[in-house]
This record gives C-alpha cells, structure tokens and sequence, in this order.
C-alpha cells in the first residue's frame, strides 16, 4: 500500500509539473532571453539558456530612459492605489453588509454596475474633467480615479460579502463595551478581514501595476511614465524592439508582483473562499 501510494504521489507531481510548463515556461524564456544578445534571440533555433550569459541588457534598460523613475513611478502610485482601494472599499463593504438604510440594496446593485463599464467608455469624460483641473500629466488621476471610480467596485463587492459572513453576536458584544459604529469597525471588523484585504491587495496592486491605457492618455513626460509605458519605448533607430533590453526591463518588471503575492498568497486564498468567489 505504501508504494501504491507512492507511486500515486509521484505520478500526480508529475502530472503537475507537466501542466505547469505553458505558464511558466514563458517566464522562464523572458529571463532567460534577458541574458542573451539580440542576434541569439533571433536565429533560427531558439536556445533554452544563454552560450554566453550577459547583463549589458540590463544596463542599457537604464541608460536608454529614466528606468529608475519610472519604476518609482509604478511603486509608488501601486501602493497608494492600494492602500486607498482597501479603506474606501473596506468601508463601503461594511456599509453595505452591516448598516441598514433605505435603498441600500438599490444603491449596491447601481455599485456594482460599474464593473459592466469598460474603461475605453468612461476615458474621454474623464479626460475631460483631469483636464479642466489642470492635472493632465500628473499622477493624481492615476491614484484618485482607481480609488473612487469603477475599478474599486470588485474590491467593495469582495468586503460586503466577507462582512456578511460575521456573526452579529461580535457586535452585539462591542455594543456592550462601549463601542459605537465607527469603534466596531476598526477595532472589531476591520481586524478581522485580513483574508479579504489580502485578496483585495492582490487585484487592485496587479490591476494598478498592469495599467496601460490611462498612463497613456493622461502623462506625457518621460520621467512621469509607469512600467507600461516604458516597456513600449525600448525600440533602435528604425522603431524596431529591443527584445533582449524589452525582456530585461520586462524581468525586473515583474519582481514586485510576484514578492505581493508571496508574501499575501495565504490571504488572497482565504479571501476567495470568504467571498464565494472560488470555482
């Protein structure tokens, strides 16, 4: 019975590794492609690992622009996003789970119509309305709009469900100690929805991180770019790509999405399964 299991075991982890090669054997082609000259990327016969590893890739990826701040760039405007999507959706949730007031469920459902609205649709207005407030090639649109607009909704959607799902017996028991609204929420229900926080830090991060259409439209200046952005302006002087700096930029690109989603892997798990959002 132990080697039948054994066998079992080995065979399923075989299974899974042989599943596993399409996603991540094109990551491990952009790192490895990094480290190659551009005349090996492209001949004939593709080679799994570099004959001569180089990282003068690498240092072109910040000569070439200003990388560096463009990376800052992405950080920065990322974490503000997120940090901001989680207050302002952890509030609206416990709003709509917990308070009861007339047309909360129509005011919901009108919510969550915004995620029937595809960005191209609401850019031109909002176009409008940066440009009228003379915020055309900041970053302020980049961090307000995620945070109160439509793309906040998913984030809003997964704490209302997480909310319903506490036992009223917790409120009663803060009522009992003194505590009013404002106190049962931060101290009580706001503790304990890191499961849900974890999965809401993932998407709005990842969503914010991968933005491309409205850097586009609302910045101009180079050294106001995000990562999006600086990964198109990798090109020789006849506008063809620089694939090996491209996959270079690309490589280092990535790094901050996948430390996010280690470190919060075990609360985005528990949040899906919280928010009956699991398949």
């Amino acid at each position: 019975m132990r080697a039948r299991r054994r066998w079992a075991r080995g065979g399923l982890v075989a299974l899974l590794v042989l599943l596993s090669l399409p996603f991540v054997f094109p990551t491990w082609w952009m790192a490895t492609s990094s480290l190659k000259p551009m005349s090996e990327i492209l001949q004939a016969v593709p080679t799994i690992w570099p004959r001569n590893p180089t990282f003068e890739a690498y240092g072109r990826v910040f000569t070439l622009q200003p990388f560096a701040q463009q990376y800052w760039n992405s950080l920065y405007i990322a974490a503000a996003v997120t940090i901001g999507t989680m207050l302002v959706a952890a509030m609206a949730g416990y709003a709509f789970a917990r308070i009861r007031f007339p047309g909360a469920n129509a005011l919901f459902v009108l919510v969550l119509a915004g995620l029937l609205v595809p960005s191209e649709v609401t850019i031109v207005p909002l176009f409008r309305i940066v440009n009228s407030l003379g915020l055309i090639d900041t970053h302020w649109p980049l961090v307000v709009i995620p945070v109160l607009g439509a793309p906040a909704v998913l984030a809003v959607f997964i704490m209302r469900q997480f909310f319903l799902a506490l036992p009223a017996e917790l409120e009663e028991a803060g009522r009992m100690d003194g505590l009013g609204r404002w106190g049962i929420f931060w101290r009580i229900a706001l503790p304990l929805s890191r499961s849900a926080l974890g999965a809401v830090a993932i998407f709005t991060f990842l969503k914010s991180w991968n933005l491309y259409l409205e850097p586009i439209v609302y910045l101009s200046s180079k050294d106001k770019f995000t990562l999006p952005q600086a990964l198109t302006q990798y090109v020789d002087a006849y506008g063809g790509p620089m694939w090996n700096v491209q996959l270079a930029a690309t490589t280092l690109t990535v790094l901050p999405v996948l430390v996010v989603f280690l470190v919060a892997q075990r609360q985005f798990v528990q949040g899906l399964a919280h928010t009956g959002l699991k398949g």
